[in-house]
């Protein structure tokens, strides 16, 4: 993170899941895990986040939704999907309101496997999101340079 101006911030939605994987996004913020020590918080407003953490699956209902958080993020951000649900429909993808996973709508960057997914997974997933953040960061300087 030697170019991150700040600590990134992210954005958590459930989409539709059995809440598995959001009890064990909460337990990255207890003191057993603490993600914040990698100088993530969790915030709830999209507009501040640089990461989003999608769990569950898509279906007709929240597919606006999750367009209209990643619209409102500032580039570049990072996508993360957390379980098996954001990742591909999950156990649920049989059910007649399950379209799939989260990159049916968006572009995801790090999938983090599971169900529910494990706590140092999900961390890991995140620390997976900070190295493609700053990438994305240093694509968009370069990017900068080579215009003018």
């Amino acid at each position: 993170m030697s170019y991150l101006p700040k600590s990134p911030w992210l954005v958590h939605y459930d989409a539709s899941s059995c809440n598995g994987c959001d009890i064990e996004v909460l337990a990255c913020l207890t003191p057993l895990y603490d993600v914040e020590r990698f100088g993530v918080l969790n915030i709830g407003n999209p507009k501040h986040a640089d990461i989003f953490v999608v769990t569950g699956s898509v279906n007709e209902q929240n597919r606006s939704v999750i367009e209209n958080i990643y619209k409102q993020m500032a580039e570049p951000s990072v996508v993360v999907a957390v379980g098996a649900c954001a990742s591909s429909g999950g156990i649920f993808r049989e059910c007649y309101n399950v379209q799939g996973g989260v990159d049916l709508v968006i572009p995801v960057d790090v999938y983090v496997p599971g169900c529910a997914a494990r706590p140092e997974a999900i961390i890991d997933g995140v620390v997976q999101a900070l190295d493609v953040l700053e990438q994305k960061h240093m694509d968009r300087k370069k990017g900068a340079v080579g215009s003018v």
